[in-house]
């Protein structure tokens, strides 16, 4: 028996809520591994840990200023190392987790993560902080490429569609907490408490996957190390190229890009022949795995258009407050937590790319609306905009991603997570570099166009979507 009934734990208040959307799931076998209600509550701790931890940190970084006297610029570096130690892990992730294991590689990555956590909290130094928050990126990494691959491990195929519902709506509502507890916690501690409060989540993460969690089974193939050290080089150059095109200038820019380039045609042509390779090749082989991962793209593309831009209306074009931006914003990610879980459930009886294309349209609609504001806009013409888009967000993300993680065979189920994860990275450097551009172009009165260019994006991954119709 996988699941533990409908009887919560005290030491698990929230079971009860969670038991509505993780259906009880019984196995033939008597020996079957632990309880799944808490292994996937493990799974959405480490997505906690990971959403949370990519948002909280940004309003430390006046404090950190001040207190290692250095410039709010050189601060940026706090966030920055955390991107590039997750989007440089995320392919060598998965190689070493076909490697040693799943169960291993996770609890490994919650191990990384809760000591570079305590590493944070006691930084004598920005620099310290800044290699503490890499290595924090790097275990962030390993919980980014395996939590979809337990999912699909941990629930039957029909409702896999259901558990990355979960995943989805615990993102959306860390990501929309995060800025409020980071606010709260500076408002009665000091800043090291903004990674204290990780230690309690990922340690008890930790032991109660190391329980319950069935052993995985390893690979025999060696661990890729050439493939590894080149997917870090492409992904970590991608990052690190966008972000310096909106801080350095134009020529280190480029050179960073050119550099992921290079290693991203060199891992190419070095994966082409290997079996089971590091970069899936044999998963993008597959029409169906592939559009979805080139629909993922497109949408966080659209998404990170649309969340760098709209400050810059609501504040400099609307004359709103940082405090009216925050609660005008909310609604998106609030219609996400609402929307995931009804999509979840959906998916057991809709094809996905049905769901997927009207939720893409729906996204669409609403950032072209928003992009055709009038002047002077009431809350209630934002609010319901907003809306409107996280409606269609939440309804794209949950069936595009169980298509993702169900094209392939299962063991290559760590491929398709980090893959996952990949095209979620690539779609934000994409989305941040055309921001940029017209940021710098236009200032803030480009607002408008990075939305309706967000708009146009979105079409063309509800399109991408609605291709999958003669995949099979």
């Amino acid at each position: 028996m996988w699941g533990l009934g409908r009887r919560a734990s005290p030491a698990f208040p929230f079971l009860p809520w969670l038991s509505y959307w993780i259906p009880s799931m019984t196995t033939p076998s008597a020996s079957s591994p632990g309880p799944r209600r808490w292994l996937t509550a493990c799974v959405l701790g480490g997505a906690t840990l990971i959403s949370l931890d990519g948002a909280i940190a940004t309003l430390a970084l006046p404090t950190l200023s001040h207190d290692f006297a250095v410039s709010e610029g050189a601060t940026v570096w706090v966030i920055n190392a955390y991107q590039l130690g997750t989007a440089a892990c995320l392919l060598p992730a998965a190689g070493l987790a076909e490697r040693i294991g799943a169960k291993r590689l996770y609890l490994l990555g919650l191990l990384i993560f809760t000591v570079a956590s305590l590493a944070c909290a006691l930084a004598p130094s920005l620099p310290a902080l800044v290699a503490a928050r890499t290595v924090q990126g790097m275990g962030a990494a390993c919980l980014a490429t395996l939590g979809p691959a337990l999912i699909r491990s941990f629930f039957p195929r029909e409702r896999i569609a259901q558990g990355l519902a979960l995943v989805a709506m615990v993102v959306a509502v860390s990501g929309a907490a995060g800025p409020s507890l980071g606010a709260l916690i500076l408002s009665v501690a000091d800043w090291p408490w903004l990674f204290l409060v990780n230690l309690p989540i990922a340690s008890l993460a930790f032991l109660v996957f190391w329980r319950l969690a069935p052993p995985s089974q390893a690979g025999q193939r060696p661990f890729d190390a050439v493939g590894a050290g080149l997917a870090a080089l492409a992904l970590g150059g991608l990052v690190t190229g966008v972000d310096a095109l909106g801080r350095e200038g134009l020529l280190l820019s480029l050179g960073l890009l050119g550099l992921a380039l290079a290693a991203g045609v060199a891992l190419v042509w070095q994966q082409r022949h290997r079996p089971d390779p590091l970069l899936p090749l044999d998963l993008l082989a597959l029409p169906l795995f592939s559009l979805s991962v080139l629909t993922s793209i497109a949408t966080y593309a659209a998404q990170i258009l649309a969340y760098v831009a709209l400050p810059f209306l609501f504040q400099s074009e609307l004359g709103r407050s940082a405090l009216a931006t925050g609660a005008l914003v909310t609604p998106w990610p609030v219609m996400v937590i609402l929307a995931a879980p009804l999509a979840g459930r959906l998916s057991a009886r809709l094809p996905a790319w049905i769901l997927s294309s009207l939720g893409l349209s729906i996204l669409a609609l609403g950032l072209a609306l928003l992009a055709l504001l009038p002047p002077a806009p009431s809350d209630l013409d934002v609010v319901w905009r907003m809306a409107l888009c996280g409606l269609g967000f939440g309804f794209f993300q949950t069936p595009n991603n169980a298509t993702l993680m169900t094209a392939g065979p299962t063991r290559r189920a760590a491929a398709a997570g980090s893959m996952l994860a990949v095209a979620r990275v690539s779609g934000w450097c994409l989305g941040s570099a055309l921001v940029a551009v017209l940021l710098a172009r236009g200032g803030s009165s480009a607002a408008p166009t990075c939305l309706g260019l967000a708009a146009a994006l979105a079409t063309l991954a509800a399109l991408l979507s609605l291709s999958r119709r003669a995949t099979k």
